[in-house]
């Protein structure tokens, strides 16, 4: 990841916090369905962002 990119500096740090908002939920309230679509949906921003910085 380069630095100095406003962009990717956010979208990394918003998937992070999914990333730790799905292990709670995982863990500590047990749901699973809902919990994979907030990790997909949530995740899939940086590799969008990503991707268009790459065209």
């Amino acid at each position: 990841m380069k630095t100095g990119n406003v962009l990717q500096e956010k979208t990394y740090a918003f998937s992070v916090r999914v990333v730790n908002a799905y292990k709670y939920l995982v863990e500590e309230k047990k749901e699973y369905v809902l919990s994979k679509q907030f990790l997909h949906s949530g995740t899939s921003i940086g590799v969008n962002a990503e991707e268009a910085l790459g065209g």
